[in-house]
């Protein structure tokens, strides 16, 4: 699965958890999930647990981690679906 269709879908994910729609409905990969979009660190979780089962992979806490961008967890998505 290519970079644009992940990308696609963690902002379709995103719709639900984030609170400033408007920067999402702009979002680049550079977009920061916590500041830019106002998704809590409680509800990060919901969308990394989410993520496992749209794509069918585990994101260890490792991973789970350094995703702080739309671009970290598509990268951490991309790395799972190898």
């Amino acid at each position: 699965m290519d970079e644009k269709r992940i990308f696609e879908e963690m902002v379709n994910i995103l719709k639900d958890y984030a609170k400033n729609q408007d920067v999402l409905a702009k979002a680049t990969m550079d977009t920061h999930i916590l500041n830019d979009l106002k998704v809590n660190s409680a509800r990060l979780v919901d969308v990394i647990i989410r993520c496992e089962d749209v794509y069918g992979i585990s994101i260890d806490d490792e991973e789970a981690d350094v995703i702080r961008t739309i671009g970290d967890a598509v990268k951490v998505i991309k790395q799972k679906l190898g």
